[in-house]
């Protein structure tokens, strides 16, 4: 008979390493944020044209939060890169005085690791921002980030995500000569969100049962829904397609109805106001309307889980995407699933 102290027990290390994440964003704040400010000094000096940003998979959600930022706070273009178009087709754009930022985990996946040194060849400043300072990435870019997220061993990434938002807000902080205020509060605010995981527990049961969801936000909450998408579907295994506000409202609004539920991310900011006519259409079509955002837009929905009031816009994705990275393990808890070791996946996906 087995030992029932080595039978693992599901969501286990996903759970862990949730719960970890104030600790993580204290950590940033207290000993990544000076060597942040460093590379951001030496790149700044460079003075980059514009700003291309390469990743995958959860970290592609991170980039894209990065490019908000980019865009919004320091008024310079930025992209999203199709690495194929050097690995697979071998073009070769002309780079100079880029900046190219790579965002990856483990930094050791082979395409990002190609493009990274094809793009420094082609005379673009380069940065990795990881979670392994010895990766492949890290040694083939000029500049390097720690988002100093210690070990992440559940398939699913939590802290590695708020950690790369986290480095990336503090990146562009550090590129406008901030002093990156808005998150010295975010580890305490952290830890009250996953203190309410009760909450979270009670939402779970509406989506046991799901067939598929829809998750809709706009500006720095897009990212967020992104992210929420590819953590319920990959745990869950319930297909779920997220929408900025403005693209769900040309066309894919129709496939919306009562019993396919919608969750929305609503920023307390300008996004919100943007996202306001997307949750009346919404609600005028009778959708099961979850709301993760200010009190008064949860009161005014089906359900939905309240965050901090107060917080700057531009680090809310930082704070929005916790109870979403529970609720993602809740119902794949409720569904007799395990987590941490989704079918069909493996920690570092090796594309090329």
């Amino acid at each position: 008979m087995s030992d029932p102290q080595t039978v693992p027990v599901p969501g286990r290390i996903m759970a862990a390493e949730m719960a970890e994440q104030p600790a993580v964003l204290q950590r940033i704040l207290d000993e990544g944020a000076p060597k942040i400010r460093e590379v951001a000094a030496q790149i700044a000096a460079r003075r980059p044209r514009f700003v291309l940003l390469t990743a995958r998979g959860t970290s592609d959600n991170a980039a894209l939060y990065a490019k908000y930022l980019i865009e919004i706070l320091l008024g310079k273009p930025a992209g999203l890169t199709s690495m194929s178009t050097t690995t697979a087709y071998g073009a070769k754009p002309d780079l100079t005085d880029v900046l190219v930022v790579t965002v990856s985990q483990s930094g050791g996946s082979p395409d990002l690791v190609a493009s990274t040194k094809a793009a420094r060849e082609a005379g673009a400043v380069t940065l990795a921002v990881t979670n392994n300072a010895a990766s492949p990435l890290a040694e083939v870019s000029e500049f390097h980030i720690d988002v100093l997220a210690g070990p992440e061993k559940a398939l699913p990434a939590t802290k590695t995500y708020t950690a790369e938002l986290l480095a990336l807000y503090l990146l562009v902080e550090g590129l406008r000569r901030g002093d990156g205020a808005a998150a010295k509060e975010l580890p305490s605010l952290a830890a009250g969100v996953l203190s309410r995981r009760a909450e979270v527990k009670a939402l779970a049961e509406r989506y046991r049962f799901a067939q598929r969801l829809v998750i809709t936000s706009r500006g720095y909450g897009y990212p967020t829904a992104r992210e929420a998408a590819l953590k319920l579907m990959e745990t869950t295994y319930i297909p779920a397609t997220p929408f900025s506000g403005a693209d769900l409202l040309h066309g894919p609004l129709a496939m919306v109805d009562n019993v396919s539920p919608v969750i929305a991310i609503v920023p307390d900011g300008k996004g919100g106001e943007a996202l306001q006519p997307v949750l009346d259409r919404l609600r005028g079509r009778g959708a099961d309307l979850v709301v993760v955002g200010q009190q008064a837009q949860v009161d005014a929905a089906s359900a939905g889980f309240a965050l901090p009031a107060g917080v700057p816009e531009e680090v809310q994705p930082i704070l929005e995407i916790l109870p979403l990275q529970l609720l993602a393990y809740e119902v794949t808890i409720a569904r007799g699933q395990d987590p941490d070791a989704p079918r069909a996946l493996a920690k570092v996906t090796e594309t090329r």
